[in-house]
């Protein structure tokens, strides 16, 4: 397992720009995710890595060697692709030890190594079955083993998942998890889905649609402390409004039009936090408290009237209509079959939050 380093890294088709410049250290032995909207050079960037397309400009390093020229098959990666791209005419076993036979590897050899890879994607009872009669997730998994059986040092994986159902897509997540423990190899995983990425990530880099990395870091810090409104809207949801900062009364507050003053807290490293500053406020719809009642012990309060409410079952979402033109949505967690306090259409509400809660953002 080694470490890819992109270093000025650009591609560009006909006049049209897709990677710009961009610098990323994907570490060793990690689950790393790229996610990004579709056209943000997501899957460009995996090619390039792969050797499927060549850099414009800039280097490819896998640990300390620079593979920018280096051909396909000398790359030490490998690459799972949405289409999985199996032989219709080889059954399991075959498509897995295809490579190996191209290698003239001993057939003992190829027993072996067959068997231990497909017994680790849980497929030993299929070995001798044709591909057309496996399922769509059984398919993956023996594109996976394909791709894993030479030991690569990185695998690619560009959207595996796209072509299967939720139920199957959430199971497939849990076991891709396990496998990169198990091998400890590098994955590297593109996708659009938020969701997926939060799942299998130990780290994850968020794409923008210039074609630049907007951010970088573990998806819990990706998740709570965005460095931009593209950010926080893009992984995940959450309610931005636009204020003015006040530092210099006891309590730090942004103002915001029509809404009125919120506490906040001001990180010592955003310098850019002034007082007179323009900032956003970012606010998750689940740090929100919703309830018809008065409260205390909350930092921050506004009223309003539910707009509509969604159920989602392991939670209901409400969108609250805020001085007539502004909508908060606010998740509430279902932890209760008969809840003490029903919330309903037209309700008057308040909405409570905590100033530790709040994300503050430049742009």
């Amino acid at each position: 397992m080694r470490s890819i380093t992109l270093k000025a890294l650009g591609k560009s088709f006909k006049d049209e720009v897709i990677v710009h410049n961009l610098n990323l250290t994907i570490p060793s032995g990690k689950f790393f995710a790229l996610l990004g909207p579709s056209g943000s050079g997501k899957t460009t960037l995996l090619r390039l890595i792969g050797g499927f397309e060549k850099a414009d400009a800039g280097s490819i390093f896998l640990g300390s060697k620079d593979i920018t020229h280096v051909p396909i098959h000398e790359r030490r990666i490998n690459t799972v692709f949405q289409q999985y791209a199996l032989f219709p005419h080889m059954n399991v076993f075959d498509n897995v030890a295809y490579s190996l036979r191209l290698r003239k590897v001993t057939s003992d050899i190829i027993e072996h190594k067959v068997t231990k890879i497909l017994t680790a994607v849980g497929l030993q009872k299929y070995i001798y079955r044709s591909i057309g009669q496996l399922s769509g997730g059984q398919q993956q998994r023996v594109a996976l083993a394909r791709a894993i059986i030479n030991e690569p040092d990185v695998l690619l994986l560009d959207e595996p998942l796209a072509a299967l159902d939720l139920k199957l897509r959430e199971q497939m997540l849990i076991e891709l998890i396990e496998l990169q423990s198990q091998l400890g190899t590098t994955f590297i995983y593109v996708t659009h889905d938020q969701f997926e990425a939060l799942t299998v990530a130990d780290h994850m880099a968020i794409m923008n649609r210039d074609g630049q990395i907007e951010q970088v870091g573990t998806p819990k810090e990706i998740y709570e402390f965005p460095i931009s409104s593209f950010v926080a809207k893009f992984v995940g949801t959450t309610n931005i409004f636009k204020g003015i900062v006040t530092l210099t009364d006891a309590v730090p507050r942004i103002t915001i039009d029509k809404l009125g003053a919120f506490e906040i807290v001001v990180p010592q490293d955003k310098k850019w936090i002034h007082e007179g500053a323009f900032v956003l406020m970012s606010i998750r719809p689940e740090k929100i408290y919703i309830s018809k009642k008065e409260m205390t012990g909350f930092s921050n309060v506004l009223m309003g009237t539910v707009q509509s409410i969604v159920y989602h079952g392991r939670s209901t979402q409400y969108n609250v209509a805020i001085a007539d033109t502004t909508l908060v949505q606010v998740f509430e967690q279902n932890e209760e079959h008969f809840p003490k306090e029903v919330v309903d259409y037209d309700d008057r509400v308040y909405l409570y939050w905590q100033k530790e809660n709040i994300v503050l953002l430049e742009r």
